[in-house]
């Protein structure tokens, strides 16, 4: 019976349109058998320098030229020659076949390597690269795709701008205005506010609407401990005092869990991290462990905050500045959020000169304006003593990728600091608040314009 890397390289040899779509997924370590992963060498150099299928006497000829080769693989590779003939079969099924041999050998030789890291053989990875290896092998596939060909493929490309995107709404109606809709995945969201302003507030506020509407929300903490965030969300969903939860009884606090429990149908999980350890490896893994181990898999994740992690490609102790560092970060977890469909939340502080400012700008993050350069949608919660007497915080757009960010720059929307939540004002609040006077008509998904806080109403506990 014939090996099939045998067929896949005299595929390679005798049919020039087979080979130039499977030869730039192919790696040369995929061929166990070193005669056969020279000739294969061979062909693809030929194929590049020559743009051409190389005949069997051209490769024997590359094949002699070659100094590297014991006279035992010379010998090896002019009986795999010999044997060279033209391949009868379909394209198609050369090229599923060959896609999944590459899958299995790539998974073999990552499994391979993890035995090696594992064991201690090698130098430069240790063991927390060993989940990135596997993705990567899994991974494997044949992505045909060249680019957007702009005259051919104009239908497809209208249906794009036609489509409806899967967007995840906020509960105000002014975020989601500015969103048109909501946040998209493979996105990244920021929100930059000063120390006490508000940063976990908003997230913990939007991850449990997000919640309500029966969502899996994912929220990392590298600040605050598991239990601490959990309490914000309590207070935000059981409509209770921060500061009282602790004094409910415990069957009180339990009926009242029950309750939320039996109005949403997503999940709620909080992982903590120590501060400047974990990365965007470390969330990857523990993205691959809640699906092997809960079958659960977030449609949203909130990062609490993004300049205390860590990056996967800046080690620790590094004299990297902080623009490299936090760009690193934000890069890598808008890498995330394309890999797993989603998108992600995070937050960060300003300078010290934004601090207390009443009309913080982009220029005011802290440490990196790599940030805003990289993340989709950047917005600024901005408290003074005239919004705390009121009970309002402002909210400007610094970047926006979804919308026009000069439709309805500055607003403010309703704070309760003891319940954890946020909530839509009036308009009469927004009028000298307002930096634009455009206006856009948001439809929901049922086609009507009704407030989102309408669509929550109910929901209340």
């Amino acid at each position: 019976m014939e090996r099939i890397e045998n067929l896949i390289l005299r595929s390679l040899a005798y049919n020039e349109n087979y080979s130039r779509k499977v030869i730039p997924f192919i790696e040369p370590d995929y061929f166990h058998d070193s005669s056969e992963r020279v000739l294969f060498e061979e062909i693809a150099q030929y194929m590049v320098k020559y743009n051409a299928r190389p005949s069997k006497e051209a490769l024997g000829i590359e094949v002699e030229a070659r100094n590297n080769l014991s006279e035992t693989d010379v010998q090896n590779i002019r009986t795999i020659l010999s044997s060279f003939d033209d391949v009868t079969g379909t394209d198609e099924w050369m090229q599923d076949t060959t896609e999944k041999w590459c899958k299995k050998q790539a998974i073999y030789n990552a499994l391979m390597e993890s035995v090696g890291i594992a064991n201690g053989d090698s130098k430069q990875k240790t063991e927390d690269a060993i989940p990135s290896i596997l993705s990567s092998a899994l991974a494997v596939s044949f992505d045909r795709n060249v680019g957007h060909d702009y005259i051919e493929d104009a239908s497809e490309r209208f249906d794009f701008y036609t489509r409806k995107e899967d967007k995840i709404p906020f509960d105000i109606e002014l975020l989601n205005k500015i969103t048109k809709g909501g946040l998209t995945n493979k996105s990244l969201n920021i929100a930059l506010a000063g120390t006490g302003v508000g940063k976990s507030l908003f997230m913990c506020h939007v991850a449990a609407a997000t919640l309500l509407q029966g969502k899996n929300v994912l929220y990392i903490t590298a600040e605050m401990a598991e239990e601490k965030i959990a309490e914000r969300i309590d207070a935000n969903l059981l409509n209770v005092n921060i500061q009282d939860i602790s004094s409910l009884s415990k069957k009180m606090f339990e009926d009242k869990v029950t309750k939320v429990a039996k109005k949403v149908q997503g999940s709620l999980i909080i992982k903590e991290y120590p501060t400047a350890q974990a990365h965007s490896g470390h969330f990857k893994a523990l993205l691959n462990e809640l699906q092997l181990k809960k079958n659960f898999r977030p449609d949203i994740i909130f990062i609490d905050y993004l300049n205390i992690c860590a990056s996967s490609r800046i080690k620790s102790g590094s004299n990297a500045n902080s623009y490299t560092l936090v760009k690193s970060i934000a890069e890598e977890l808008r890498g995330l959020a394309v890999e797993f469909n989603l998108p992600i939340v995070s937050a960060t502080q300003t300078t010290r000169s934004g601090y207390g400012n009443s009309d913080v700008d982009i220029t005011d993050t802290s440490e990196s304006f790599g940030l805003p350069a990289t993340a989709d949608l950047m917005v600024a919660l901005i408290s003074t003593e005239e919004l705390e007497g009121l009970g309002q915080i402002m909210v400007k757009q610094l970047k926006n990728r979804y919308n026009d960010p000069t439709i309805h720059k500055r607003f403010v929307v309703g704070i309760d600091r003891a319940k954890m939540r946020l909530y839509d004002c009036e308009q009469s609040a927004q009028d000298d608040i307002m930096g634009s006077s455009k206006e856009e008509e948001y439809e929901h998904s049922d086609g009507t314009t009704k407030p989102f806080k309408e669509k929550f109403a109910k929901l209340n506990f």
